[in-house]
């Protein structure tokens, strides 16, 4: 195995679970069925049980969603640790949630801490979505200048923001249901291809989840994080981002700021990495990864069948 090459470790957000995520790498490997134990023991509550027994409307539910996530990209990522020690990222990133996998795959977010932070994050989401009912819209076909021009048009600045500048020709907006209502209107004015409600619980990514913020803040400023091992993305900059206290603010922002996800590819590229690793459940970042145009090739890791993909592309 070559150790020369520059992998880039990308980890999904909300929306990719799907009940039995992870099972055959908890089955089969006993560092992916330690990470579901710890946080299992961490909760207090069978986190593992809903997430591989539970139905699709439970784990869909934000406190589980996001910490099943998170817990499967990890135990996932100790897999491929046991068996390629020299498979280690020079850069990580993530989607929105995403973010945390990537900073404890970057040695500055030690797992115990990730669990408290994730559960405290879908909490308070969850609550903020319970306060101010929300929702979101994906945008097909218009490019992100488009999408930024219709939604200053609007005016409608209590109600209407862009929540993820995914890949060229997807963006997604977030914002109450009038806002949510107008932006697809005006979306398909402008001349989308199509403009798609997203079934989720409420406005991430906008103002509405500014309680939320409030409630993480101090969570996060009291974190054990430390500095990265690797390069680390962030989504609110869309940058790279060395210093601690820029990841604190950064995480603390993320749940009210767009996810400038296509803008940290970008700049990730400027690295040259010469592989892209996707880690957890689903394959949105793959397919981000040919709309945006990486030169380096993606590989998409879920089930375990899938992992004889990275020996082959680490040779």
């Amino acid at each position: 195995m070559s150790t020369r090459r520059r992998i880039a470790f990308l980890f999904p957000g909300q929306g990719a679970q799907y009940p039995g995520m992870g099972k055959d790498f908890f089955d089969q490997f006993p560092q992916a069925k330690e990470a579901f134990e710890e946080a299992d023991d961490l909760l207090g509550r069978k986190l593992s049980d809903v997430v591989f027994h539970g139905t699709e409307q439970e784990l869909t539910k934000t406190r589980n969603s996001q910490l099943g996530i998170y817990v499967n990209s990890i135990a996932i990522l100790r897999v491929l640790h046991h068996l390629f020690p020299d498979c280690i990222p020079a850069m990580a990133a993530g989607l929105s949630l995403g973010e945390y996998s990537a900073l404890t795959s970057s040695g500055a977010l030690p797992f115990e801490e990730g669990v408290k932070l994730v559960s405290t994050r879908a909490e308070a989401m969850n609550e903020a979505c319970e306060a101010v009912p929300g929702a979101m819209a994906v945008i097909l076909g218009l490019d992100a200048p488009a999408v930024d021009a219709f939604v200053k048009d609007l005016n409608l600045k209590d109600d209407l923001w862009v929540a993820n500048y995914n890949c060229p020709g997807q963006i997604v907006i977030s914002g109450t249901h009038k806002g949510i209502e107008a932006g697809v209107a005006a979306a398909k004015a402008a001349g989308a291809k199509r403009a798609l409600p997203l079934q989720v619980h409420g406005a991430f990514h906008s103002g509405l989840m500014r309680s939320a913020e409030e409630r993480l803040t101090p969570h996060i400023m009291q974190a054990a994080l430390q500095k990265p091992q690797c390069l680390l993305y962030m989504n609110v900059s869309g940058s790279r981002v060395e210093d601690v206290s820029q990841m604190r603010l950064q995480l603390a922002k993320q749940v009210t700021n767009s996810v400038c996800w296509e803008q940290s590819m970008r700049a990730m590229e400027t690295q040259e990495p010469t592989l892209y690793l996707e880690i957890g459940c689903g394959k949105a970042l793959t397919g981000f990864h040919k709309r945006i145009g990486l030169k380096a090739p993606c590989i998409s890791i879920e089930k375990v069948e899938e992992v004889s993909q990275l020996e082959k592309g680490l040779v």
